[in-house]
């Protein structure tokens, strides 16, 4: 499995389309190709408030919590060698 295919299931890119595999390749090489930091800045994107509100009264609840959660998973560490 490619590393663009790989990050396209960790950002559930199947159910929740948000990046085209161009905008993944572009975050992947600014990361220095680190699938768990390009993992990270992208689900950061993805909870970007993303409620909407339509006429009617109908509203689409914000999903943020839920890519922040995941990106949690991929947060790096900050920890360096003194």
């Amino acid at each position: 499995m490619g590393e663009i295919q790989e990050l396209k299931l960790i950002l559930r890119e199947e159910t929740s389309p948000f990046f085209t595999d161009e905008e993944i390749a572009y975050y992947l090489n600014k990361n220095k190709n680190s699938i768990n930091d390009t993992a990270y800045e992208c689900l950061l994107l993805k909870a970007e408030d993303d409620s909407i509100q339509l006429p009617g009264g109908l509203t689409l609840a914000n999903n943020s919590s839920y890519w922040l959660r995941l990106a949690k998973k991929y947060k790096p560490n900050g920890s360096r060698i003194l």
